[in-house]
């Protein structure tokens, strides 16, 4: 199985890092909304386990992603296992309820604005996304998926790419994680 070795950045603005990006020879593709839908595991508690279960749609391309706990410290790295669904908004919902129907809960919608970009860096293809995401702000992601023996080449090689494009607050926490914990700060107090 591979793994996902991925670093995220919270960023004040993209402009400075599109320009980067540009210097290093990448073109970013035009955005696209994504949606993601979240699940816990009927008979444990994936907040507790650092796994997720996401739905995935973008356009009409969906998709479901199980990630496993984070394997590291420092990076977001993690098994994945990432297919493909037929497309179109009904498979969507019927895979949504599907997953309801076998105990699965939904935990959190997660919508970003996102736009990809590839570099060529150190002789592998970073992914790299910039993310607008709702009632978060914005945020870089760089990411390699690789073989497990490739594990500490490709956690390097993010890691010096995310000093070239001076990006060096690391976030490890998810998209949703951070969208539950800004929302139990913002619920009222008694």
């Amino acid at each position: 199985m591979n793994y996902e070795v991925e670093q995220k950045f919270p960023v004040e603005e993209l402009a400075p890092i599109e320009t980067k990006l540009a210097e290093l020879g990448a073109s970013i593709s035009e955005t696209r909304v994504e949606v993601d839908l979240y699940f816990n595991h009927p008979a444990r508690e994936f907040a507790q386990t650092d796994e997720a279960l996401r739905l995935r749609r973008v356009g009409s391309v969906n998709r479901i992603t199980y990630k496993g706990p984070k394997l590291d410290a420092t990076t977001k790295t993690r098994e994945e296992l990432d297919l493909s669904l037929v497309d179109g908004e009904a498979i969507f919902e019927g895979f949504s309820t599907l997953l309801r129907t076998l105990g699965f809960v939904p935990v959190g919608e997660v919508r970003k604005e996102r736009r990809k970009a590839f570099v060529e860096w150190e002789g592998r293809r970073v992914e790299v996304s910039l993310d607008r995401v709702d009632r978060l702000g914005t945020f870089v992601e760089l990411e390699l998926v690789v073989p497990s023996e490739q594990f500490e080449a490709a956690k390097a090689c993010i890691g010096s790419l995310a000093d070239r494009l001076e990006l060096t607050r690391s976030e490890r926490r998810s998209y949703l994680r951070l969208l539950v914990e800004s929302s139990k700060q913002a619920e009222p107090r008694p």
